[in-house]
């Protein structure tokens, strides 16, 4: 049968579509900006035709109404990693976190958290029919192939990014056509810290790396201080319009990498329009299930592999937190356990954990004796490697307990380091 004749007899509009949702279903919803809010607005207005319908996710980038006070009887959200607009309800114990690696994810999805439905937000189909996952391949395609349930957004505003990216139609159960531009993250203030920050970790960059980012102040700011290097490479989970900015000015050429030479790996984005503009069709951008592009055995192939990523604290061990404080989780390990391994792993490979020194207005310090009570270990003593705050530069990897310490200590902010040598002093049993 003719692909178009298919996607015709297929056609719903959304409230439609999620009426063939049932109570106690599980939903697998597309990722952070790839997430089909029109199809998500439906599934709310119908709300009561649901009871204890579970919506699993990662970060969520729109209302996520589903998980507000009031829903508890209709629905119930278990977190992959934690949002702004979801922490509230995980702390009101009406919704639940499950630890994994981001790399792992889809095999969640394969025994602990199969879906009965797959909502997701796609491009419109190409000439032979395929549809494009766009800005989020991540899971999302995976929830479609263990799904019996699947439901897209067909959106001609969702780039059509190239790479282990397509779903064929008559993968899809219910088609609901609706135009909605890709919710936009707004570029972030960089700070003075942040611009410390940044220049410290361009310091460990050299020219021909292989570079994975995480989003935010602290990841743009290090673009900031590339601008005289030379061909570097991509190979990240996800990149923003920092990124563009980069290829653009002739930095990053992705010609000096051993694999996938050419091309930027991902495996999401988020960023402004410019941004999705810029990875529509193009063909040096290569997105791919994070199953791929997040094994630490598959990016740790790329030579002086740079991960770089942040964290909330940092105790004298060299145990990182990144994904709560203290017994409240405010995101997830994500990627940051992938990409550190597969620095480890790969030839000349750095791991980075970039943070400023200080949190809550400079009252509080990141780097600690011991991390907060309940707080999870995110990289471990382990595996860590670099420690950089605006002060400076702490390489941890191989040193001993009380070495670790004093070089931690050394790049606290001046206002904690007497009492963080008393604390040194007291756990270590000498002097700093």
């Amino acid at each position: 049968m003719n692909w178009k004749t298919i996607y015709n007899q297929r056609l719903a509009n959304a409230d439609e579509a999620v009426k063939k949702i049932k109570s106690g279903d599980r939903i697998s919803v597309g990722n952070c900006v790839g997430e089909p809010t029109h199809l998500l607005e439906a599934l709310v207005r119908n709300k009561e035709q649901y009871t204890g319908v579970e919506i699993t996710h990662m970060v969520p980038m729109g209302k996520a109404e589903y998980a507000q006070p009031g829903m508890e009887k209709h629905f119930r959200h278990i977190s992959q990693f934690v949002g702004g607009a979801t922490r509230e309800t995980i702390k009101a114990g009406h919704g639940d976190f499950v630890p994994c690696f981001f790399s792992q994810i889809p095999y969640q999805l394969d025994t602990t958290l199969k879906p009965d439905v797959a909502m997701v937000n796609l491009s419109p189909p190409d000439e032979h029919g395929y549809c494009s996952f766009g800005v989020s391949v991540d899971y999302t395609k995976h929830s479609t192939q263990v799904a019996p349930l699947v439901i897209g957004q067909i959106n001609k505003y969702m780039p059509r990014t190239l790479g282990d990216s397509f779903i064929h139609v008559s993968e899809i159960d219910v088609i609901v056509e609706h135009d909605a531009p890709v919710i936009v993250l707004p570029n972030p203030k960089i700070t003075d810290v942040e611009r410390a920050i940044g220049e410290n970790c361009a310091k460990l960059i050299k020219d021909g790396d292989c570079l994975q980012l995480g989003i935010g102040a602290i990841p743009d700011a290090v673009l900031l201080f590339l601008k005289d290097k030379k061909d570097l490479g991509i190979h990240s989970e996800m990149f923003s319009d920092g990124v563009v900015e980069l290829v653009e000015a002739g930095v990053i050429t992705n010609i000096k990498k051993n694999f996938m030479k050419g091309k930027m790996i991902a495996t999401f984005l988020m960023g402004t329009q410019r941004l999705y503009d810029f990875v529509h069709n193009n063909p040096t951008v290569s997105m791919h299930p994070v199953t791929w592009t997040n094994d630490p055995l598959i990016a740790g192939q790329n030579d002086n592999l740079v991960s770089i990523n942040s964290c909330v604290q940092v105790d004298f061990l060299g145990q990182v937190c990144s994904e709560a404080i203290g017994t409240t989780q405010i995101s997830a390990v994500g990627g940051q356990v992938d990409f550190v391994r597969a620095a480890a792993i790969s030839k000349g490979g750095r791991s980075i954990i970039a943070m400023a020194s200080t949190a809550a207005d400079g009252k509080i310090s990141k780097i600690v004796p011991f991390l907060d009570e309940g707080a999870a270990v995110t990289t471990s003593r382990n595996d860590v490697e670099y420690i950089i705050t605006e002060y400076g530069i702490a390489n941890l990897r191989y040193h001993t307990m009380r070495d670790r310490a004093r070089m931690l200590i050394n790049i606290a902010h001046p206002d904690f380091r007497d009492s963080l040598k008393c604390a040194f002093k007291k756990r270590f049993n000498t002097s700093f």
